[in-house]
């Protein structure tokens, strides 16, 4: 009779992908996770195959996570572009450590999506979110005549896209929280301007 998994998948996953967000793949060792995940080595072969098959678990967490949070943070404000311009300002008014951070999608972008397939289509289908997610709030902030109507929207959310992920990235790099709030008004600046 086989025995029962005795932790939370789910808390695994998410205890990992910290680990693997703060250290990146590469100097995160099985013995670094296992240590995060409170769990034995066997358990973490039989439920998650091996470190490349958590890493991809915790992608995936990542991006149900930043997915959801995108979404409501967008849906929370009655002014799109008040929305659009909220979310970004999380990023510099965040704490020292979650700036530090940064991104684990553009973290994982610069190490692996070059070398690994199938780290390469979730960054690429967790962006197809994020599109979709920052091209409906345009078009609302449209219809609301927020921004003109001659925008291309898919076009607005990939420059809000790069917007994120060059804050983010500078972020992690320590660029200080108020430069960071200047480029998130020149952004939204530019996104009027249009």
């Amino acid at each position: 009779m086989a025995r029962t998994k005795e932790f939370d998948r789910d808390e695994a996953v998410r205890r990992a992908m910290q680990v693997f967000w703060e250290q990146g793949y590469e100097a995160t060792s099985t013995d670094d996770l296992l240590r995060a995940m409170g769990i034995g080595r066997q358990s973490m072969y039989d439920t998650f195959g091996d470190k490349h098959g958590l890493y991809l678990e915790a992608l995936r967490a990542y991006q149900a996570e930043y997915s959801a949070n995108l979404v409501d943070c967008l849906r929370s404000h009655p002014s799109p572009l008040g929305a659009i311009r909220e979310y970004l300002l999380s990023i510099p008014n965040g704490t020292q450590k979650v700036r530090a951070r940064g991104c684990l999608f553009v973290n994982a972008t610069a190490e692996l999506a070059h070398v690994d397939a199938e780290v390469a289509t979730l960054l690429k289908t967790g962006g197809a979110l994020g599109q979709g997610a920052l091209e409906r709030v345009v078009k609302d902030a449209q219809r609301k005549g927020e921004l003109n109507p001659r925008v291309d929207p898919g076009v607005a959310a990939s420059f809000l896209l790069a917007t994120i992920g060059g804050l983010r990235l500078s972020a992690k790099a320590g660029t200080p929280p108020e430069a960071l709030r200047d480029v998130v008004d020149f952004a939204m600046a530019g996104l009027r301007a249009q």
